[in-house]
Parts: C-alpha cells; sequence; structure tokens
C-alpha cells in the first residue's frame, strides 16, 4: 500500500535546535580549532589558525572539487559576505597559504573535535536511537584516499608494479556508529594510514587498528561498543586486544573447510552443542542459522575461544548467500538474528560513508593539496569532520531534512546550495535552508524569525 505524502510543513513551523543547529555546531569547531598549536613562529599573521581551517572545511563543507575552485571566493564580496556569516571567516587565505599552513599540523590535533559533537550528541539523546542489543556498533573499515607516481611525501606508503613503476598512496582507517536501520552514520575520528616516522616498512590497516582502537577507547570511555570488521581482523592478536580493551565484537570470518573451528562447529551437530534452525519468508524462500559458542578460533590460538555464527539465505536462480562471523557475544536462538544484522551493518561504513565520500560530492580521492609533512592527512581528516557535520544535519536538523527532500541525489542539493552561496548574499544558515525549501530569498531574514 502506497504511503500518502507528508505535508511540507509552513513556514513558521520549523525551529533550529541551539546546540545542534548547523551554526552551534561550527561555533563549537572553531572553539576547538583555536586549542590546536599553531606552528608557525612569526610574531605578526595575516590570517589566524582557526580561520585557515575554518577555511578549509568551508571548502569541503560547500563540496567545492578544487582548492583552486574555493580560491576564487576571495576575489568576490557575495562568497566573502557569506563566508563571514555562514561560517565566521573573516579574511579567507589564498590557495598557497592554506596549504603552507596545514602542512606542519598533526592530524591528530583534530581529534577532540570529533570528541566534541559527538559528546553533544550523546548530552542531547541523540545516540540513544543508535544502540543496538545495548551498545553502540562501531564500524571499522579501510580506504586509500590518495595514490601518484610522481608526487610523494615522506607519510606516503609506496607500492612496486610489476612494471618497475613505483606507486606511492595514502590509505585511512574509518570507524563510524552504524545502526542496521538507519541510513545515517555518525563518523568518529579516523586514524591515518601513513609511513611512520623511523619505519622503512608501510603501515597498514591492522597496525593502523592498533593505534585506533586505544584512542577510541580512551576518547570514549564510558561507551559500551562492539565492534564490527572484515575477515582481515579475525586473528588472535588482533581479537586478544579487543578482548583486552573491554570491546565487543563481530567479526566477519571465513573459516576453511578443514579448519579447527568449522570442525568443532560440524562435530557439535551430533551432540546438540551446535543449533542449526531453518525457518521460510514472507516470499517463500527458506533461511536459517548454524552457531555454536565457545569454540577456538584456530589451531594456532585454541585456547581463544569464540561464538561463531552461520546464516544463508535462499536467492533467486537457485543461489544460497551464505555469511559467517565470530563474537564474544553469547548467541541463542533468541539473540542470533540480532546479531547478524549487526554484523551485516559493518558494509554502512563501506556504502554509507566512504562511497558517499567518493561518490556523493565530497571528492575523497581528489588531491586537494599533497604537501611535504601532513597535508594530505589533514585534509582528509577535515573531509571527515564536513561529512559528520552534514550526517548530525541529516539525523537533527529539520530544516536540512526537509531541504533534503527536496532532491533525489544528495549532490543536487549540494549543488542548490553552492548556486545560492555564489550568487546571493546569506542572511543565515536559516535563510538558506528556507530559500531551497520555500523559495524565499536567501538574503533574507525569515519573516517568521522575528515574530516567534
Amino acid at each position: 500500500m502506497r504511503q500518502k505524502k507528508q505535508p511540507r510543513p509552513t513556514p513558521g513551523s520549523l525551529r533550529m535546535r541551539k546546540t545542534l543547529s548547523m551554526p552551534a555546531l561550527l561555533q563549537r569547531v572553531r572553539a576547538g580549532f583555536a586549542d590546536i598549536p599553531d606552528p608557525r613562529k612569526k610574531a605578526k599573521l595575516n590570517h589566524p589558525l582557526p580561520d585557515v581551517l575554518m577555511s578549509a572545511l568551508a571548502m569541503f563543507s560547500l563540496k567545492d572539487p578544487s582548492l583552486l575552485a574555493f580560491d576564487e571566493l576571495r576575489h568576490d564580496p557575495t562568497r566573502l559576505h557569506n563566508l563571514r556569516t555562514l561560517y565566521g571567516i573573516e579574511k579567507p587565505p589564498c590557495d598557497t597559504y592554506m596549504r603552507s599552513t596545514l602542512d606542519p599540523i598533526d592530524s591528530d590535533t583534530l581529534r577532540p573535535i570529533f570528541r566534541t559533537l559527538h559528546q553533544e550528541l550523546q548530552k542531547q539523546g541523540i545516540l540513544e536511537s543508535y544502540r543496538f542489543m545495548g551498545k553502540f556498533l562501531v564500524s571499522l573499515d579501510g580506504t586509500g584516499y590518495y595514490s601518484s607516481s610522481s608526487i610523494r611525501c615522506p607519510e606516503c606508503c609506496q607500492r612496486q608494479h610489476k612494471n618497475g613503476q613505483t606507486e606511492f598512496y595514502h590509505q585511512l582507517l574509518g570507524a563510524a556508529i552504524v545502526h542496521p536501520d538507519s541510513p545515517t552514520v555518525l563518523p568518529l575520528f579516523p586514524e591515518v594510514i601513513t609511513r611512520q616516522d623511523g619505519q622503512n616498512k608501510n603501515d597498514c590497516e591492522y597496525h593502523a587498528s592498533t593505534r585506533l582502537i586505544p584512542a577510541l577507547c580512551q576518547s570514549f570511555p564510558r561507551r559500551e561498543m562492539i565492534v564490527l570488521q572484515d575477515a582481515l581482523a579475525c586473528n588472535g592478536p588482533h581479537i586478544q586486544r579487543l578482548i583486552d580493551a573491554g570491546l565487543s565484537f563481530i567479526i566477519t570470518c571465513k573459516p576453511k573447510p578443514n579448519s579447527v573451528l568449522l570442525k568443532q562447529v560440524l562435530d557439535g551437530l551430533g551432540d546438540g552443542q551446535t543449533q542449526d534452525v531453518e525457518y521460510v519468508n514472507d516470499k517463500g524462500r527458506r533461511y536459517g542459522y548454524r552457531f555454536r559458542n565457545a569454540v577456538p578460533l584456530n589451531a594456532t590460538h585454541k585456547a581463544l575461544k569464540v561464538n561463531y555464527v552461520e546464516y544463508w539465505e535462499e536467492k533467486p536462480g537457485g543461489k544460497t548467500f551464505l555469511y559467517a562471523c565470530v563474537s564474544d557475544l553469547p548467541v541463542n536462538a533468541e539473540n542470533v538474528a540480532d546479531i547478524v544484522r549487526a554484523g551485516r551493518a559493518r558494509w554502512k561504513i563501506e556504502n554509507e560513508t566512504f562511497n558517499t565520500l567518493k561518490n556523493q560530492g565530497y571528492h575523497l580521492e581528489h588531491n586537494f593539496g599533497h604537501g611535504r609533512q601532513h597535508l594530505s592527512s589533514v585534509f582528509a581528516c577535515l573531509m571527515m569532520l564536513a561529512f559528520l557535520l552534514d550526517q548530525i544535519q541529516q539525523a537533527c536538523c529539520r530544516y536540512f531534512q526537509e531541504a533534503r527532500k527536496e532532491f533525489g541525489a544528495k549532490t543536487r542539493l549540494w549543488e542548490r546550495i553552492r548556486a545560492h552561496f555564489m550568487l546571493s548574499h546569506i542572511h543565515s544558515w536559516e535563510s538558506l535552508y528556507a530559500a531551497i525549501i520555500w523559495k524565499t530569498d536567501a538574503a533574507q531574514r525569515p519573516a517568521w524569525h522575528d515574530s516567534g
């Protein structure tokens, strides 16, 4: 049965949230930028560091395709006005100045800002809707965002191809709070995968996780988390590290037919320690679960016991979909379906996070500037911060939600925002969203604002 289309709210019926509106969030971000040590030694600086950082954040917030495109803002009175009213930037720097200023900054100094925004989400009760099985699902995964055969920096990892060509690249390990029923993810601060000081070998996703997991525990000590990861993380040392950190986990597993784990699971079918349940869905297709608690992870780590879950489902054409995972969560017939749903939500960091950043207007894989020290990593973290701000708006801001309904693809919303930004003197974020929703003048304060 087709759902009735909800009526559009009338002007004056929406209000900006005081603490989770875009203006309030940007104020918190700027305050966090002010706490970052300025590496510059000059007594008089043309641009304060918060202005430079806010300019880079505005570039990613506006979805500018390049630093050069953003640099054009400095020469247009309308755009300068809008940078001031929306982002609080008095004097944006040129592209060269931005690159040279941000290059020496350690990307880890941006982490407290992510923590501040998440603390506000928790304080306002928004995070409670993300609880699943009583905890928060945190999906971890790596992705690449830069590669070149010629441009490099000391932090670049490198790989040698068979044709003799050397490729220089950067990656990051992302983390995001996800929920099986929500399309909105809430990214945490990422860990950049770069060549570490004094190391000759490449950094990798595994080593990055040894840094990110303790950092997340330290930043969010009271947040009960279930870590979701792919099969690369299904190894003894990593699982033991999660256990020692007090974290629960659901990790994709691909056991070999002759593995110790799978042998015990199959042997348990005879003595009742492995349970096998089967159902039929509303389309008449069969699906089921197989699970057993306290089985050894592998022959090398027999003392490390995990709980194994297997889910299968018939697909059209006679094919069978299979998903398997290991977890520390005790499995029974009542919660096995939820464990599978939670484990499969791991894909949201790939689909709703990395895919969005690469293909829906953020331009993650574009080289905004490489630098000689940390510039590439700083830009990647600032882009993730801009993405977090957008996701908070998508979860909390009625203005943003209504503006989003006007367009099928997010990229079209970004285009409309950029069009208003370039052509109109915008009074506020509220008037910008109102111009999109009700086709009003973005240059004016909404008429209902003063009367309310």
